[in-house]
């Protein structure tokens, strides 16, 4: 008896006793998330919906960012060609210098005030970009990743589209970004000021396009979102595809120029914006207060954070969401921005600080590299619970009435629980 209670005295001073408190605390959180019905009822709807690929009722257009975070269950309702056919649309209608476009909508429905692309290869389709975003391209590229990993089939990579390899388009998407969507001086991808992953300018008028007034900057998301996609390139890439670029060294240097340039150490956050020619805000007025977080949770998802960064990040994110009664930790951002800074839209409207399940949804698959599952799990409750008082999946929440907004039936926020019950329920079977 002395023997063991010595021995065990060494096994806590080791670490050992934190260790099985820990593995102890999983079993818990396993078994609860394994016997969480809300969970199964949230992925059976999810799953219901996700028989279309618009991104939702107030939606005719297929949206290449939305697709790509509903594509996992797409592929558990649909046929994989009828995916997969689906992705090639966008490579069909890419651009000459490689841009991918935004939306695609039948033509006799092309009436939404966007200037819109046509294609020969795409007869009944039209297509257009919101030109102040850059993660169009990301988009697809992960999108192609993810078709892959879930059906095996990497016959979509050879597929030509007017004689060029879908793995060549991909690589001209990259290419695009890097030569119009570039700052040489920071070493960084380049999009105009937004709100976050936002597509959205601050000034009145039509906010997603470029104009006279567009005020050039780097922001976390788009970077965050490029190096995912640069990751997922070299993963599927055929062997026998030659490149004459590094991709991995390029991704390498991005990591070290977020880290240089829009990592705060300090604040452990990131800050909102780097701007090339001139800030679209008042003087007096200081961004750097506010916290993005779905950039942020994509800054995590590319690898861009210690496992501390990771917990700092996630600490202040909660602390934000503490603030309003109905946020979680899916709310764009926080503080708004005040109206007269983003006379586009008003504090706690949309993507200024409207809450998004789409975004705050991804905080699994942020988290659970990190070993933090139980606080992930905790994170996804609220939003579960939120879909499922409202029977449905809306686009965001407003955080001062808890009313949902936007476009009803919305596959992006689906798509995202979907993946993230899935993500928790794996993590789960091996801790039980």
């Amino acid at each position: 008896m002395i023997r063991y209670l010595l021995t065990l005295c060494l096994l806590t001073s080791a670490g050992y006793g934190s260790l099985y408190a820990q593995q102890t605390n999983n079993k818990v959180i396993a078994a609860e998330i394994l016997g969480n019905s809300k969970l199964d009822t949230t992925q059976s709807r999810a799953l219901v919906l996700l028989n279309g690929f618009s991104a939702g009722t107030s939606y005719n257009e297929v949206w290449i960012r939305d697709f790509n975070t509903f594509i996992k269950g797409s592929l558990k309702v649909h046929p994989k060609e009828t995916v997969k056919q689906m992705l090639l649309l966008f490579f069909k209608i890419q651009g000459t210098d490689g841009n991918i476009v935004d939306g695609l909508v039948d033509t006799s429905k092309a009436h939404g005030g966007y200037a819109y692309r046509y294609s020969e290869l795409l007869p009944t389709w039209a297509g257009h970009k919101n030109t102040v975003e850059t993660d169009q391209e990301s988009s697809l590229i992960q999108a192609v990743r993810k078709y892959i990993d879930v059906t095996g089939d990497t016959s979509i990579l050879q597929e030509k589209i007017d004689g060029k390899t879908v793995t060549a388009r991909m690589e001209d998407a990259l290419k695009y970004v890097l030569k119009d969507r570039w700052s040489a001086k920071y070493g960084l991808v380049t999009g105009a000021t937004t709100i976050d992953w936002g597509d959205v300018q601050p000034e009145t008028g039509w906010g997603v396009a470029i104009n006279k007034k567009t005020k050039w900057a780097i922001d976390i998301y788009d970077n965050a979102m490029y190096v995912i996609a640069l990751h997922d390139f070299l993963a599927i890439k055929p062997k026998q595809y030659k490149t004459a670029t590094d991709w991995a060294a390029i991704a390498g240097r991005i990591k070290t120029n977020v880290r240089k340039h829009l990592w705060s150490a300090a604040g452990q956050k990131y800050i909102p914006h780097i701007y090339l020619n001139g800030s679209p805000f008042s003087k007096g007025f200081d961004e750097k207060n506010i916290l993005y977080t779905g950039g942020s949770i994509c800054a995590i998802m590319a690898g861009f954070n210690t496992p501390a960064e990771v917990k700092a990040i996630n600490r202040q994110m909660r602390e934000a969401a503490a603030k309003e009664k109905f946020a979680t930790i899916g709310i764009t951002v926080y503080p708004p921005y005040p109206e007269k800074e983003f006379p586009n839209m008003k504090p706690y409207l949309y993507q200024n600080a409207g809450d998004w399940t789409w975004f705050g949804g991804r905080i699994t698959s942020a988290l659970l590299p990190y070993n933090m599952a139980p606080e992930a799990y905790e994170d996804l409750k609220p939003m579960v619970d939120r879909a499922i008082q409202h029977k449905g999946f809306y686009e965001w929440y407003d955080v001062q009435t808890g009313q949902p907004k936007g476009s009803g039936d919305f596959r992006g926020e689906a798509g995202v629980l979907y993946d993230a019950i899935t993500q928790l329920k794996d993590w789960a079977a091996k801790h039980k």
